[in-house]
């Protein structure tokens, strides 16, 4: 494949873009990073997969393997993936905007801006702030699954259909990985704009990015090459799934912005020049970046996405003193990564549709960030050769949240044991997850048995405390309180 980008109707045009940021070498080994990429995305059985690697203040776009194993049609620069959870950051940078025109600010409680929202704490209903939502700290959970409709109101329907869905936990406890905050977020932007959020995305950030590969709908999308999932078992090739998009439409402000790589690299490159578009329109303040970018919570669960903090909306990341920030997204066998080192003027992205994605990144991120930006990256989590001895009694017990219980007890070999259960309106979500806990310290253990949505071969289950003392535990980014 060659370093090209494509448009609409799939024609070649000139090599990478430029843009103010950035510093180094203009010269990326375009062939030699190609070759790595088909090499990896082949070992790691991933069907297919683009990067985008912002160097030196120029874009380069690769690809490689298929967007569809039925049909054999070929990645190319410019084609279309899921993006799951990078979605957030768009929507994080749409609020920002409307607090630079100060229509909203961040410690505003919510149902000042929009009063239908609730919860059925009534009391934290009051105190949930913007800025909570932004740094998942508002106590709001991630596993409200609920189709609203494709009309125009589905946000709305979804926030007053969320009213009655009990918090994670209480707000500014704990940062607790939800993704109804987001939608909420979402309509907060429609109500101060007038316009639905995806039009607002469109007009407000896609627009002035010239952001041409970049949309909401799966109807805008087929006007290009389309990624189709994947799904099947680690170490072989997956097959395609039975349908392209498996979210409804409200979930566009948490999970569904459809994008290519080079386009999430525009957007990264935005946020390095401090706000400004590459003809110079500003799109945020450079008060407004820096603000997404400072710590707002620290994260007990180190491992899920490779996070020791969050900022409003980013993921940040410490690589032994290097900086950083960026998001992970998952969208039912489609992968997406960014990560962006300011100090470097670097930014990668990865989109994949299916097979052991995570480990295809850690691999091609490991070595990219390394010789690009001078970043060491963490080893693959799992347990030690010689796992600690840890007294298991303080973590017995049962944890629940909206949808979930979560059961940690001793087996009659006295090892720990894990269940992972789906209740309530979740309750045929999928049946329980049983794992086994491998001690990697004191509050870290890594479960093997229950699976891993990111093709793992450990999941790291880490146990904590709320900020009012209540013991929880954290698997999947998600704190479940300890309830017996």
């Amino acid at each position: 494949m060659n370093d090209v980008t494509h448009d609409h109707d799939g024609t070649g045009q000139a090599a990478g873009d430029r843009g103010a940021s950035g510093s180094g070498g203009e010269h990326f080994p375009v062939a030699r990073w190609q070759a790595r990429l088909d090499e990896l995305r082949a070992a790691h059985h991933v069907p297919g997969a683009t990067l985008a690697v912002l160097t030196g203040g120029r874009i380069h776009e690769l690809a490689s393997g298929v967007l569809h194993r039925g049909t054999g049609v070929e990645v190319r620069p410019g084609s279309i993936f899921q993006s799951g959870s990078i979605a957030k950051v768009y929507t994080a940078t749409l609020v920002m905007r409307l607090v630079d025109e100060g229509l909203l600010r961040l410690d505003q409680p919510v149902a000042e801006v929009l009063p239908e929202f609730g919860t059925p704490d009534e009391e934290a209903t009051r105190t949930i702030t913007i800025r909570r939502l932004l740094s998942h700290t508002g106590g709001l959970t991630n596993d409200f699954t609920h189709d609203s409709g494709r009309g125009d109101d589905c946000l709305a329907r979804y926030v007053e259909a969320a009213r009655g869905v009990p918090l994670d936990c209480p707000p500014g406890t704990a940062l607790s990985y939800g993704s109804l905050g987001y939608v909420v977020l979402g309509r907060v932007v429609e109500v101060l704009t007038g316009l639905t959020w995806d039009q607002a995305l469109k007009e407000r950030l896609f627009a002035p990015l010239g952001l041409e590969h970049s949309m909401t709908l799966p109807e805008e999308a087929l006007r290009f090459r389309v990624a189709m999932s994947h799904l099947g078992e680690a170490g072989r090739d997956p097959d395609p799934a039975p349908a392209w998009d498996l979210m409804p439409r409200s979930a566009g402000p948490y999970g569904r912005v459809l994008i290519s790589a080079g386009d999430v690299a525009r957007f990264a490159r935005m946020h390095l020049d401090g706000g400004t578009a590459p003809d110079g329109t500003r799109v945020l303040s450079a008060e407004a970046v820096a603000a997404m970018q400072r710590r707002e919570a620290d994260v007990p669960d180190k491992w899920t996405v490779s996070a020791d903090g969050w900022g409003l909306g980013w993921t940040l990341y410490d690589w032994d003193g290097v900086t950083g920030y960026g998001h992970d997204g998952a969208a039912i066998g489609q992968y997406a990564y960014l990560r962006v080192v300011p100090g470097a003027g670097v930014a990668v992205v990865l989109l994949t549709n299916g097979g052991a994605a995570r480990r295809l990144y850690a691999d091609l991120f490991g070595e990219l960030l390394a010789e690009l930006a001078g970043v060491t990256m963490p080893p693959p989590f799992g347990p030690p050769a010689q796992p600690p001895a840890v007294d298991l009694t303080p973590h017995l017990g049962t944890y629940r949240r909206e949808g979930v219980v979560i059961t940690v007890s001793r087996g009659d070999d006295g090892a720990a044991r894990l269940r992972y259960e789906f209740v309530d309106g979740m309750k045929d979500f999928s049946p329980p997850l049983e794992a086994d806990l491998t001690p990697v310290s004191e509050a870290v253990f890594a479960a093997s048995g229950a699976g891993s949505p990111f093709g793992e071969d450990h999941m790291p289950v880490v146990f904590a405390a709320l900020s009012d003392g209540t013991p929880c535990v954290y698997v999947g980014m998600r704190a479940t309180p300890k309830v017996a």
